[in-house]
């Protein structure tokens, strides 16, 4: 029986309706015959929310108390999600970081997975549970509990996968893709059915927020299939894989205010698209600062604030 693994973040386990979404989601692929892995967040703004009260007791925090406070957040969700599965009458067990056997380095607040032993997870496995386990922690060699920074949780899912030499990890949030631009600034951008790693790795660089870089270059090490998707329908999503396609223009992020990125392959060498952009640039009379291009990337910093009808612009005339 193959092995998958599934991550949701806080938007997807927010309150008990939502819990309740996702519940059936991990229902259905356990009725397809697989062996389901669990990673899950924090509730909502649980973290923050820690971290506010945690400020209001003192502004001199130790990181490793710090830990130990924000850890809990996603071992509330792993027990909840393990209630309502086993209320359901499919068998659950939640696991902390450390009980999953997550080991990391000795850095509090920004730690880096060392290994995983994977024992525990498989003994549940095997007794056909669906694994539930907190994401964004671990333990260090000191037996204290450490965390993984932003992002945590999707690095904890594809680390998992990779350990447990999954088929697939799904990624699960409230987009159901990763589009060609922001879809919030953008009515005509596109949902991207693959990208590669690299790809990926690119757009993560330039403040899309759909997955974590950290995950990313975790799931190319270890060639695991990183299927992003949205908790609250049932859309395809997009691939993210080994998978290098032609030439071509695959997403245009906006970062901050005056930074623009086109990512795709091939773009040192394809000319016509660099030249495309130079005229946008030039129409508009804006002033650049930094002109980059790599073989997967164009990016362009300026001098001045960039508005979004740039970005309109530069989408319409390489993708649309």
């Amino acid at each position: 029986m193959d092995t998958i693994v599934l991550k949701f973040g806080g938007s997807s386990v927010a309150d008990n309706d939502k819990l309740k979404l996702v519940a059936n989601k991990i229902i259905q692929l356990k009725k397809e015959g697989h062996n389901v892995v669990v990673v899950v967040s924090a509730q909502g703004k649980t973290t923050d929310r820690l971290i506010a009260e945690a400020k209001e007791l003192s502004e001199n925090t130790e990181d490793r108390e710090m830990d130990v406070l924000l850890s809990s957040g996603e071992q509330m969700s792993t027990a909840k999600l393990s209630i309502l599965l086993n209320e359901l009458g499919h068998k659950a067990i939640s696991l902390t970081g450390w009980q999953a056997g997550i080991y990391t380095n000795n850095t509090n607040q920004n730690a880096i997975i060392e290994k995983i032993d994977t024992t525990r997870i498989k003994k549940e496995l095997k007794d056909g549970k669906i694994v539930i386990i907190a994401g964004f922690q671990g333990i260090n060699e000191k037996m204290d509990i450490t965390t993984l920074g932003r992002g945590g949780s999707d690095t904890t899912a594809v680390a998992v996968a990779a350990a447990l030499q999954a088929e697939n990890c799904y990624i699960f949030s409230d987009v159901d893709g990763v589009y060609t631009t922001d879809p919030n600034k953008l009515e005509k951008a596109k949902k991207l059915e693959t990208l590669s790693y690299e790809e990926m790795l690119d757009i993560s660089s330039e403040g899309a927020k759909v997955l974590h870089n950290r995950c990313v270059e975790i799931g190319d090490k270890f060639k695991i299939p990183i299927i992003t998707k949205s908790t609250f329908n049932d859309k395809q999503g997009t691939i993210i894989c080994d998978k290098i396609e032609e030439n071509t223009i695959k997403s245009i992020v906006k970062k901050d205010i005056s930074r623009i990125s086109i990512v795709g392959n091939g773009i040192i060498r394809n000319i016509s698209n660099i030249k495309t952009v130079l005229d946008v640039i030039e129409e508009n009379k804006l002033n650049m600062l930094e002109f980059d291009v790599s073989e997967s990337k164009m990016s362009i910093s300026f001098k001045n604030q960039v508005s979004d009808k740039i970005l309109n612009d530069i989408h319409a005339k390489l993708i649309n």
